[in-house]
């Protein structure tokens, strides 16, 4: 056999080496209708068409009404390395187009039968014809101003890599979703998608980002609640799910910088992290970010596909997130409103503002979102409540709370205990009910952390102390988390193998029960319950199991004064509409819903 002679090197054939480049723009169909529909884009194009049969593996047929190339520019769009987007090395640090390596329409041209026909204007319409890298023709053809780009037999002469293609449903479905990422960053460019000449996707302009979601899917736009933050270099707008409408499967996570779809998983699970307390585990919230910096501070020319970008300075974007996706949920517009069979009226389009500070908050301290709800449970007189002394003035002085934000929504003081469960409370939009049990889980859970934080708590002396026996598994949590356990407050001394004596307790409630929550909480760290799975430190593990076990019971009765401290603890936190379940602790019932009720609307 014949074998190369060692070291002899030589230069590949164009076709051959367009086929190699084509590896890494051209997976599948799929990569064929994100490089020509971003081009599309790039050129102007107020209108897209993309056209698959059998997938695309038959044939691709990408329309556009953009500029359009005259003839020595699509002859020269066919040689690799050819680009309108770029004219020096600098331009890389600050690419703002889609397509810019100048390698899609030749690398696609190598692996198929290739028809580009182009016009600036209709008079200058030219078609090229490509058979797997050698130009067949090229004619002069008039057509109107635009470009189509027509691909069939797709890896013909490869079938290597033919024989890696999916079935033409599953194909499809990733030219859709190609598509729709496509659709999401340029939500005012019309859009369609046919299989087969049936049509699966027809989206006509929008005028913002939301209309563009709600075009999608319409079901899951009233869930959204925005996200904003145009403070510094880093920006952050978008939408994010209401905790409550969150679902175990299907959620819809799509982030952008500058316009640029990307993959992040990193990032996704910071923001996982946002919504940690306020998410039953295992639940994903839908979230569509657009991240906005300046174009020098991102590199997105990391991946061949470019799924993939890399930030310059990542702490900064990361912080920029968190912080935006908190300041949301910390809104009370995250938490559920009541509605008519379940609808969510008027869900998510809250306050496009949402003013913030970069520096951070430490736990327990009032939110700049949210302290407004204090002024009005604390019964003065600047509340604004109707028919008091000051309620003009108070609505007039109110109209900008804390920071900017929007005028505080109760009409006043007066709170009521519903069932010994419920507490109810008057807003200028309607009824606020508030969980009591989950409200001082809430509560408790960030006056643990910031304990935490602070050093530890203080404790009250045992006038009788109390002996705890415990089963192996719940002596050895004991021990290992004594010292954590000394920090909140909970002073134990061994006394045997198995056996404990606690000397002193915190006592966060009048009613609190400090044997039964050590009890709990020991056996619910000792077996690794849901709850304190979720943790991602000890820390936190031993806050959220004493925030629920040490919380008022549903079915206690509370006085009035008590339900008022509740009141503005609780809408002192960060995040007053969850607890640490993930369960809502406030319901929204506004006055529209109780005219429409009662046959008022």
């Amino acid at each position: 056999m014949n074998r190369p002679r060692a070291g002899g090197v030589r230069i590949l054939p164009d076709h051959v080496a367009n086929q190699i480049a084509a590896g890494e723009v051209v997976e599948r169909p799929a990569s064929v209708v994100k490089e020509l529909a971003e081009n599309a884009v790039d050129a102007g194009a107020r209108r897209v068409e993309v056209g698959l049969r059998n997938g695309g593996k038959s044939e691709i047929r990408v329309s556009d009404d953009g500029s359009g190339m005259n003839r020595e520019d699509a002859v020269l769009a066919l040689d690799r390395h050819a680009t309108s987007k770029i004219r020096s090395v600098d331009d890389l640090r600050s690419v703002r187009s889609f397509g810019f390596r100048g390698e899609a329409l030749p690398s696609i041209a190598a692996v198929s039968r290739f028809e580009l026909h182009t016009a600036p204007s209709p008079a200058e319409g030219v078609r090229a014809r490509v058979d797997f890298g050698r130009i067949r023709s090229v004619d002069d053809v008039p057509r109107r101003r635009g470009t189509t780009v027509t691909v069939r037999a797709l890896f013909h002469d490869l079938p290597a890599r033919a024989k890696f293609l999916r079935s033409a449903a599953a194909e499809t479905r990733a030219a859709g979703e190609a598509l729709v990422l496509l659709a999401l960053a340029n939500p005012g460019v019309a859009f369609r998608l046919e299989s087969n000449r049936r049509a699966s996707m027809d989206l006509a302009p929008a005028r913002e980002w939301l209309g563009r979601i709600e075009q999608l899917w319409g079901d899951l736009a009233p869930t959204l609640i925005p996200v904003e933050d145009a403070d510094g270099p880093v920006r952050i707008r978008g939408f994010i799910q209401r905790p409550d409408a969150a679902r175990a499967r299907g959620g819809r996570r799509y982030t952008f910088v500058n316009g640029r779809p990307f993959r992040d998983p990193a990032l996704l699970r910071l923001v996982d992290d946002a919504f940690r307390t306020t998410v039953v585990e295992g639940l994903r919230p839908s979230l569509f970010l657009r991240i906005e910096t300046p174009p020098a501070s991102v590199d997105v020319n990391v991946h061949p596909a470019k799924a993939e970008v890399r930030f310059r300075d990542r702490g900064r974007v990361e912080t920029a997130v968190r912080d935006a996706v908190g300041a949301a949920l910390a809104r009370l517009d995250s938490t559920k409103p009541m509605g008519i069979r379940g609808e969510a009226p008027d869900a998510g389009r809250g306050p496009r503002t949402s003013p913030r500070g970069r520096t951070a908050k430490r736990r327990g301290e009032p939110s700049a979102e949210t302290p407004q709800f204090a002024l009005f449970v604390s019964g003065r007189d600047d509340a604004g409540v109707a028919g008091e002394p000051g309620a003009e003035t108070g609505a007039k002085a109110g109209a900008s709370g804390p920071g900017g934000a929007a005028a505080p929504p109760f009409a006043g003081p007066e709170l009521w205990q519903l069932h010994d469960r419920y507490i109810l409370a008057a807003t200028r939009e309607g009824l606020l009910i508030v969980d009591q049990h989950s409200a001082h889980e809430r509560v408790l859970y960030e006056e643990i952390m910031a304990r935490f934080e602070a050093g530890g708590g203080t404790s009250q002396a045992l006038l009788f102390p109390v002996t705890l026996q415990f089963s192996p598994p719940e002596a050895e949590a004991v021990e290992a988390l004594a010292g954590l356990l000394a920090r909140q407050g909970f002073e134990l001394e061994p006394f045997g193998e198995r056996t404990w004596i606690l000397t002193a307790a915190p006592q966060p409630h009048a009613r609190f029960d400090a044997e039964r929550c050590l009890r709990e909480m020991v056996r619910e760290l000792a077996e690794g319950s849901p709850l304190v799975n979720t943790a991602r430190s000890q820390h936190e593990r031993l806050a959220k199991s004493m925030a629920c076990k040490g919380a008022i019971k549903a079915g206690e009765h509370i006085s009035p004064e008590e339900a008022r401290e509740l009141f503005d603890r609780l809408f002192a936190t960060p995040l007053p509409g969850h607890d640490v379940h993930g369960r809502p602790t406030i319901v929204r019932l506004s006055v529209e819903e109780l005219d429409r009720r009662f046959g008022r609307g």
